[in-house]
């Protein structure tokens, strides 16, 4: 068996092994996937056609991300971006590796179904090889490619990182100040959740982090808060931070990560047990952590709801293929973090839709989640077929 380890040169064809190792990587994400996707809380959104952009999504990966990623990988080995990733702020980080794989993967299923003679054993084998040695950069060498091996541990983060946060955190000794915690975290979370078009990507966690006193520490990025390339963004431009992170130390609480970047707690209500809370930017010229005072927490939370309240309207008046297009974007560029590390971003083309035919994207378009099956009898994903 090919060494997954050994960067190939772009273009590389070697038939068999291409076979072999994209149905070895398959294999392997076939019965997490279906786990995951059974396991994760059903939403469905009565404003954003999420399940539409999502498939479109899927698709225009299916179609374009081996190109992109040997681009990425000529320029920047999957492993030093994996590790660029190992620091907060960074969106090189547990969803968008996960997703990765899997978005593919989720294309690749919807697409051979319509023709399974787009099957392609080798760009199968680019996208999967790039995860999984990214993945297994980003996780430290501890021998595994994502939360699922690990039951849940997702510690990115070194010594030095925890001891900031951990130092940083001030004291919650009452219910008032725990209060004020519950808002500002409830008020970020919904913000990014509809800034990303009804995503959860733009909150991220890691940990557990084991203190020496028995008490946990729970990381919790807040990604992209203002104008980013998201065009619908401007209407953040005042935001003051773009990025947050937050320390929670917590007694009592068994914490675990899913590979969705949130956390899983016992018991359910973790901030009922918070003893300690930091608040950090990384909007800094080296990327390192700056101290943002808890007193600015209030102002915080009334700018991001007069923010959310003037998206939400500008999400109303977006027609149906708007939303579409603005959701499919988020989906798509999942891999953008990792060209920028590359340093080749501007030189890929992120449109989206753009390879997808239109009468696939009349079809996936009009989806509304009730034909989207989960697919429980047989594999999840199937494996490919020789040819």
């Amino acid at each position: 068996m090919a060494d997954p380890a050994r960067p190939r040169p772009p273009g590389h064809r070697d038939c068999e092994h291409d076979l072999e190792e994209a149905n070895r990587l398959i294999a392997y994400h076939s019965p997490i996937a279906q786990a995951l996707t059974a396991e994760r809380t059903s939403y469905r959104s009565q404003l954003i056609p999420v399940t539409a952009y999502i498939v479109v999504a899927c698709a225009e990966t299916f179609y374009r991300y081996p190109a992109m990623i040997e681009a990425i990988d000529a320029a920047m080995p999957a492993e030093e971006i994996g590790r660029a990733g190992r620091r907060p702020g960074s969106t090189i980080n547990t969803v968008h590796l996960w997703s990765i794989a899997n978005f593919y993967l989720t294309g690749r299923k919807a697409l051979t179904a319509i023709d399974p003679g787009l099957d392609d054993p080798h760009a199968a084998r680019t996208v999967l090889e790039f995860w999984e040695r990214a993945a297994m950069a980003f996780r430290g060498g501890d021998g595994t490619r994502q939360a699922w091996d690990a039951r849940g541990v997702v510690r990115p983060y070194g010594d030095d990182i925890v001891q900031t946060l951990v130092e940083g955190a001030q004291p919650i000794v009452d219910e008032e100040q725990q209060l004020r915690v519950r808002r500002f975290n409830a008020t970020l979370v919904n913000y990014l959740f509809l800034l990303y078009f009804d995503t959860r990507v733009g909150t991220g966690d890691t940990g557990p982090y084991v203190l020496p006193d028995g008490r946990v520490l729970l990381v919790r990025d807040f990604y992209r808060l203002g104008q980013s390339d998201f065009w619908w963004s401007d209407v953040a431009a005042g935001m003051p931070y773009q990025n947050l992170t937050a320390g929670l130390v917590l007694d009592g609480v068994d914490v675990r990560i899913s590979d969705f970047g949130t956390c899983v707690t016992v018991p359910e209500d973790y901030l009922g047990h918070l003893c300690g809370f930091g608040l950090f930017t990384t909007d800094t010229p080296d990327g390192s952590l700056a101290r943002v005072p808890l007193d600015e927490m209030d102002a915080l939370v009334s700018t991001v709801r007069t923010v959310q309240a003037r998206h939400y309207r500008n999400i109303v008046a977006m027609s149906r293929d708007d939303m579409i297009r603005a959701g499919a974007y988020v989906y798509f560029t999942f891999l953008r973090p990792f060209a920028e590390a590359a340093g080749v971003a501007d030189r890929l083309d992120w449109s989206v839709p753009k390879a997808l035919p239109e009468p696939l994207y009349e079809l996936f378009s009009a989806l509304t989640g009730e034909e989207v099956e989960l697919g429980v009898d047989g594999d999840y994903y199937s494996l490919i077929r020789p040819s």
